[in-house]
């Protein structure tokens, strides 16, 4: 494992390493606690049925991203156009809510409508200090109340109070107030938000893609089942399997909190900024049910807190090839962050029942819990002091948080491609720099 030249060090097989490790000019050597690469984008099977890590529908806007793609899966991608739903009073609505109000009970429409009203007529003030705070000022009571309050807490697992604003401009579609009331009575001719479109492979699931991506990589410096034991930061050296070797520079997609708990010796400071990293887990269903579903989303928003469940999505409405023929294929977050319970998946087959998702809960074949420890990073009022004090430390050394957990963002799952790049061109010119005695 060892060389006479320091290489880059990938930490972490998942899209962001992966993409890094391609882009890449200089020599690298990638390490994966898995034994395939991936990270989350992956793919499991039971009894013909397909689920992926929840929702991984490719939303593809960069050109050189587009064309990757389609140079490692010429003619297998689907390009399918988004079918988001909301189920909230009864009633299923277009996505997003705060632009298609029509179908709801009219004394609701009516309150969510005179809400957007008097906050767009509200003189400007302030910025928002928080979410709940930005959700009134841009949308009102009304549709604050009905879905964006509820829905953001059940899916971040705390209070909206808790969460900046600043992380939302570009997940949280702001209609105007004209595309508001257009979509209150049904004229909203737009699609809003920036998944309009998505990209999924016809067959095998996200981790087709995956696969593909990796099958870019020379094997020979891919460690699977290689995990990061500790990285010396002041001797430039990481322990793997018990092997040290040292870096020229250290690429690290793996949990950023993992990370510096591997990483003896941290400044004071640096250690006080760590411990205000929050983040929350994820528990979920795999669901199959015998039958094809009767409603034909690709994933739904459910706001309200009688169900179980925060977010269903179905992965065999992108793609037949994901159930066996005539079943379905579904993944279901659950809002409660506390262990499943068969009440969970009874309740949770009863409200898929209940939207007209399936046909009956007796439908539901089998459903597996899933977790996933590292969900959704939250946007504290510490957050952005603590990560930009961290990251400043980081690349001081050498060390370069990228990815969805390694850069503790919130983010897609082309953002992991592109910050593999964009890691891959700041590490090469880094290097040029420091060779040619540029760098300081």
């Amino acid at each position: 494992m060892s060389s006479a030249a320091p290489k880059v060090v990938i930490l972490g097989g998942g899209l962001t390493g992966i993409s890094a490790a391609i882009h890449l000019r200089r020599p690298w050597v990638l390490f994966e606690r898995e034994d395939h690469l991936g990270g989350l984008a992956v793919t499991r099977e039971r009894d013909g049925y397909s689920f992926d890590r929840t929702g991984h529908w490719l939303h593809l806007r960069d050109a050189g991203m587009k064309q990757l793609v389609g140079e490692i899966l010429p003619d297998q991608m689907l390009q399918v156009e988004r079918r988001a739903r909301i189920f909230s009073h009864g009633a299923t609505t277009l996505y997003p809510f705060q632009a298609n109000l029509f179908g709801l009970p009219p004394e609701v429409v009516k309150e969510c409508l005179l809400g957007v009203i008097e906050a767009k007529l509200q003189p400007d003030a302030s910025e928002p200090k928080n979410f709940e705070e930005y959700c009134l000022r841009h949308f009102g009571k009304g549709i604050s109340k009905h879905f964006m309050i509820p829905y953001n807490e059940r899916l971040w697992g705390v209070s909206p109070r808790e969460i900046t604003a600043a992380w939302c401009s570009r997940f949280v579609p702001l209609p105007n107030l004209e595309q508001v009331v257009a979509g209150a009575v049904g004229a909203n001719a737009g699609t809003l938000g920036y998944n309009a479109t998505f990209a999924y492979p016809k067959r095998g699931g996200i981790q087709t893609v995956a696969r593909a991506l990796a099958g870019r990589l020379d094997p020979a410096q891919v460690h699977t089942r290689s995990s990061l034991d500790q990285l010396d930061y002041q001797r430039r050296e990481v322990m793997v399997g018990g092997e040290r070797m040292p870096f020229a520079a250290v690429v690290a997609t793996l949990p950023l909190p993992e990370l510096l708990k591997r990483m003896p010796g941290l400044p004071e400071e640096i250690e006080t900024r760590a411990s205000q990293l929050r983040c929350t887990t994820l528990r979920y269903l795999d669901l199959a049910t015998r039958t094809r579903p009767l409603a034909d989303w690709h994933w739904v928003y459910v706001p309200e807190q009688r169900f179980p469940f925060y977010r269903v999505g179905i992965y065999s409405n992108a793609t037949a090839s994901m159930a066996p023929p005539g079943g379905g294929s579904f993944y279901v977050e659950l809002a409660d962050r506390g262990p499943v319970t068969e009440a969970t998946v009874r309740a949770s087959a009863q409200g898929l029942s209940e939207m007209g998702a399936i046909v009956s809960p007796a439908d539901v074949l089998f459903a597996d819990a899933r977790e996933i420890d590292y969900a959704y990073v939250v946007f504290d009022e510490n957050y952005y002091a603590a990560t930009r004090e961290i990251f400043a430390f980081l690349e001081a050394h050498a060390i370069f948080p990228r990815g969805r957990y390694g850069a503790w963002t919130y983010n897609a799952m082309e953002d992991a491609l592109l910050a593999g790049r964009e890691v891959a061109a700041t590490v090469d010119a880094t290097m040029a720099a420091k060779s040619s005695g540029e760098y300081r």
